[in-house]
């Protein structure tokens, strides 16, 4: 089978969705790669590296489409505004996409159905769930943990402020308060990151395994009052709640956020559009120069008003709704990403070509669309169908 890694096109993105050390697995296992010129660079590795360890460079992403039965991305298809074409519109019936395609977000819906009318396969990485034997192929887990600890360095850029206790001359600073919501991978990340330069930590989350884990890390719990039996679902995920209780964890989390410098939101729900926890009317509350970095923006964020794919200050609240905080770590996210994207199509591909048994859990889960339709649930629900 054919591979194609073309480079990624969204503003910022340095990853790439293979190293040359991937590459020369993947020949070694006897596929052909295809490589477009400079996909490498940004995460700093040269097309010479690729060709050295098998692949084939290619001047444009036209003929790496074209010629690829299996497509590795980093990020969902965008415009190419260099081609005036969207990268939907460069692939065709019969092949498989393989990315972070974030399907249940409401900006990407329209996106899916035309993956669905060009009669593409595609396997999404945030639904890989979070299962012992899924763990070498778990995307997600490798890029929340970048985007926690890289999340919070952004926040303390944001800041007007030291986050450690200052003591100095002429008096003592205090140390910066965090608030991190979700504590899943990136969570518990984001809250080791933040204690390391000195804040002072606070966490919340509904489930109770991940309230325990955040109390190992030294944080001071927010209480939700969420009981146990709504909280958790299938797999330990969060389950989806229902908006009366929605409110309560909002109002719970309100009196707490006003006295906060950075929040950090990663509440997510696998395959889900993100529960919405922080209203416009409490960011107005929020302290001058606060900062709320809102990872879960791709899949429509925590924070009502968080900007998606930008940073803007809104009532004198710093809001990164950036989408690629992975990407600014290009070297280490490329090489986590690139090894779970082999062990991925290694897992997937058998006897030379793909087999998707949807009784197995990772690729019902992974699945959003084939034979024309979406079939990928949470996606499904989102749109209302």
């Amino acid at each position: 089978m054919t591979i194609g890694i073309p480079k990624e096109i969204m503003h910022g993105e340095a990853r790439v969705s293979a190293t040359p050390e991937t590459v020369a697995k993947f020949v070694k296992d006897g596929f052909r790669v295809l490589l477009e010129r400079g996909a490498g660079v940004g995460a700093l590795y040269s097309d010479e590296e690729y060709a050295k360890s098998g692949a084939e460079l290619i001047d444009g992403p036209r003929e790496v489409y074209e010629r690829s039965e299996i497509i590795l991305k980093v990020k969902e298809p965008q415009m190419n505004h260099a081609l005036a074409t969207h990268e939907v519109d460069l692939m065709h019936s019969g092949q498989y996409l393989i990315t972070f395609i974030h399907p249940a977000s409401p900006v990407n819906h329209e996106m899916v159905r035309r993956l669905a009318e060009r009669g593409v396969i595609g396997l999404t990485l945030d639904g890989v769930p979070r299962i012992s034997r899924a763990q070498n192929l778990d995307a997600l887990t490798s890029m929340s943990t970048c985007a926690g600890y890289k999340g919070i360095l952004m926040a303390a850029n944001d800041l007007a402020s030291f986050i450690p206790m200052m003591g100095t001359a002429v008096g003592m600073i205090p140390p910066a308060k965090a608030l991190v919501i979700g504590v899943g991978v990136a969570g518990l990340q984001a809250l080791a990151t933040a204690k390391r330069l000195g804040a002072v930590t606070y966490a919340a989350d509904i489930r109770p395994a991940a309230v325990e884990q955040a109390q190992s890390l030294g944080a001071k719990i927010v209480e939700l009052g969420v009981p146990a039996e709504l909280a958790v679902a299938e797999g330990g995920y969060a389950a989806t709640l229902p908006e009366h209780i929605l409110e309560g964890e909002r109002q719970r989390l309100a009196e707490v956020i006003k006295d906060m410098d950075i929040v950090f939101c990663s509440a997510l729900i696998p395959g889900k559009i993100a529960p919405i926890l922080i209203t416009e009317e409490m960011v107005k509350q929020m302290k001058p120069g606060s900062v709320i970095v809102d990872i879960s923006i791709d899949q429509g964020g925590n924070c009502a008003i968080t900007p998606a794919g930008e940073r803007k200050v809104i009532h004198n609240v710093v809001l990164e709704g950036i989408k690629n905080i992975p990407g600014m770590l290009p070297k280490s996210s490329t090489w986590m990403f690139a090894n779970n994207m082999y062990n991925l199509v290694k897992y997937l591909v058998k006897d030379g070509s793909v087999h998707l048994d949807m009784s197995d859990e990772i690729c019902a889960k992974i699945l959003v669309t084939r034979d024309g339709q979406i079939v990928h649930a949470g996606t499904l629900e989102a749109m209302g169908r």
